[in-house]
Formats: structure tokens, sequence, C-alpha cells
């Protein structure tokens, strides 16, 4: 490298939804279109598998989709000129499905990366759906030798020094990277190993969004070269941030930008809440919510978790008094909704209450109450409550 080459990188931290490859890849596109021209950014990086949406899971054994997401692959080629895209997908050769990651520049496909490291615990389930790949890839962008990595890949050794042995001067590692308490702690401890292995830095992009039991959290960073981090995006936000590399003949810098304070962990747990709500409401095109409110701490915390997620007009709360409600619980039940402008109504559960009693006198005859009438009441409540829900396309939280 003769002389200072400076790039200037996006980080797509956005939410995609999985099966819709049509959706995702216009989302893709205008991303690069605001990066480009309101920017200049040379090259824009998304996360694991953004066209599909993550995780795809059986979706990947069917031939259709693969189809389209050449399909998309091919749109996105076609509409996206000026800038370099880092873009996860998946790829099907003869030897079976890749998660991958492609480098497109003026319209080609000018690199591709197989992620080596496939997760098969926890939540993950790769090794069913992806082969492995072996080789390192490293491309110039705007001059400067670029390592790719996906997700898993930067939590064991081998991935990130094939690429710095490839001659990788930094690293940008493709993620969808779900939450859970203390994450992000744990994500800049694994990536500061591989920096203190390597001594290149690293951009690491994350997905957003929520996705059945899983939420990602965004998160995404830069570390320089000693494992500092020098940039964070904000968690839980969605957004297109910026980052400027510089490289001369010596090193590699990413010139820092602001870091986002680490947020206090009732707060990130609120946030991830919120959005797994959100998105699981949002993405399986349900109307609403309606929540059985009983005026105690439980229902009113999910309530205020539904309105912060979908907003007051499609949540929908039902008071359900049986013989042993108390005043008490009616009143807090009522001024709970009043404060969050929910719509509310009480349906009293006594008339089928005493049916079900009736129901089953004889059968119960000479036994004491227990907690079996309790449990009659609570089925009660859940009758009424997914009656609703069937009826007007609510979600029961």
């Amino acid at each position: 490298m003769s002389k200072q080459q400076i790039l200037r990188l996006a980080v797509a931290q956005l939410n995609f939804l999985v099966g819709d490859i049509d959706g995702n890849a216009d989302k893709i596109i205008a991303a690069c279109d605001t990066a480009w021209q309101q920017h200049r950014a040379h090259a824009i990086v998304f996360p694991e598998l953004a066209l599909t949406g993550y995780p795809p899971e059986d979706l990947l054994l069917r031939a259709d989709l693969h189809q389209r997401v050449s399909q998309a692959l091919a749109k996105i080629c076609q509409h996206v000129t000026g800038i370099v895209i880092i873009l996860g997908l998946p790829l099907r050769d003869a030897q079976g499905i890749r998660n991958a990651a492609v480098v497109i520049e003026q319209g080609k496909v000018i690199a591709q990366y197989y992620k080596q490291a496939l997760p098969n615990y926890s939540v993950f389930d790769e090794k069913r759906y992806f082969i492995a790949g072996d080789t390192a890839c490293v491309v110039s962008i705007a001059g400067i030798p670029t390592g790719i990595t996906i997700c898993e890949d930067v939590w064991v050794e081998q991935p990130t020094r094939l690429s710095k042995q490839a001659g990788a001067q930094w690293l940008i590692n493709l993620n969808a990277s779900p939450f859970h308490l203390d994450k992000d702690r744990e994500r800049h401890d694994i990536v500061r190993q591989r920096i203190h292995e390597n001594g290149i830095p690293m951009v690491y992009a994350n997905l957003i969004g929520g996705q059945d039991e899983l939420v990602f959290d965004g998160g995404s960073f830069a570390m320089d070269a000693h494992g500092t981090v020098i940039w964070s995006a904000p968690p839980f936000e969605l957004g297109l941030f910026y980052l400027d590399i510089v490289a001369d003949v010596a090193m590699v810098q990413i010139t820092p930008q602001p870091v986002s304070p680490a947020l206090a962990l009732e707060d990130s747990v609120y946030r991830a809440l919120v959005l797994g709500v959100r998105d699981y409401i949002n993405k399986n095109n349900f109307a609403g919510v309606v929540i059985g409110l009983s005026g105690g701490i439980d229902s009113a915390l999910t309530l205020k978790i539904a309105v912060d997620a979908i907003g007051a007009q499609r949540v929908e709360a039902v008071m359900m008094p049986s013989r042993f409600t108390a005043t008490m619980s009616r009143e807090d039940a009522q001024a709970q909704a009043e404060i969050l402008g929910v719509a509310y109504q009480e349906i009293s559960i006594e008339p089928a209450f005493e049916v079900l009693l009736a129901m089953l006198k004889e059968e119960f005859r000479g036994l004491p109450a227990d907690v079996t009438e309790e449990n009659i009441q609570a089925r009660c409540r859940g009758l009424l409550l997914m009656a609703i829900s069937n009826k007007k396309r609510k979600i029961v939280l």
C-alpha cells in the first residue's frame, strides 16, 4: 500500500423478516442507496443471513427458497452501484447449503465466504442445514485487504487466524447473535481475544429484531488493534452507522466514533421484552393484544410492555372478576387501563363458574373445596381470552 487509503463503512443494524426475501431485498437496496447517495460510503455490511432473515431453519430445505435467493441477489446486483456490499445469505452448491457472505461490487459478486464454525448448541441448529467452509476470504475494498467472517467464527481461533494469514489487515464479522443477560460483555471479551491473537482491528455487525423465541439486540461495535472498543451502536435501535477505516503502509486504523453507554440490566431486559413482543405480534400479523388484567403487578407489567411494543390503540384489557375478587383489584385494574389509555372492559366469570360447578356437583360430592375450584376459575378466564383472541385476531399475553 503506497499511500493512505480511507474507506467509509456503513454498518446496517437492521431488522429482517424470516422468509420475506423480496421484502428483505428491498430493505437492503434502500439501505445501500442511503449509504451511498447521502453519506458516500464505500461499503456497507449487513448481518448474517440478512437476505432470508435469521434463523430460516427448515425453509432452507425448500428448493424454491434458493431460487428466490438467487433472484433477489440478481435484483440487488442490478439495482445497486457505487457501493460495495457485504451481504449474508445462504448459498447452495453441489456439496450442500452454505451459511455465506458475498461481496458485491459494481453489480457483480467478486468474492464469497462460507462460515467455518457452525454452532449446534442452545438455540442453534446450524449443522442440520449447513456445510462448513474451511478457507479464508480476503478482498480488497477501497484498496484495503479486508477479511470476512461470520458470527460463530470469532468464537473459535482458526477462522480469524486464517484471515490474518491470507493477508487481511482488518476484519468484518457478520452476526445474528441473540440477546441474553450480559451478552454485550461476552461479545467484547471474545472479540478482544481474537484481536490479541491477530493484532488487527475488527468491526462486529449484529442483527436486530425478534424472531419467535429469539431477540437480537444489535449492539454492533468496532475494536481497534489493541482490543479497545472505539465505537458501538445503540442496542435495540435500528439504523445505519458510519465508520472511517484509514490505512497506510504501516497499519489499518478505525477512526473512533461515539461509544453508546451500556444499558443497566433491568433496562436491557425490558427493551428485549418490548422488542420481542412487538416483532412476534407484527411479524405474525396479529391485529393486537388482549390481556387478562387482575389489578396485580404481573399483569400490570405485561400491559405496559404491550403498550410500549405496539401502542395503546392495539391493546385490550379485560378484567374477569369472580365471587372472590376484591373490590380493590377491580379498581386497580381499571386505573391501570385508564393510565395507559387502553380499551377496558369487565366480563364476570361467575355465570360460567356456577355452571361448571353444577355440572361437576355429583362428581365432587362429599369432597372438600380445594385448588380444583381455583383452577376452574383460571380456565374460565383462559376460555374467555382465547375466544376474544380467535374472534378479533389478537394474541393473548
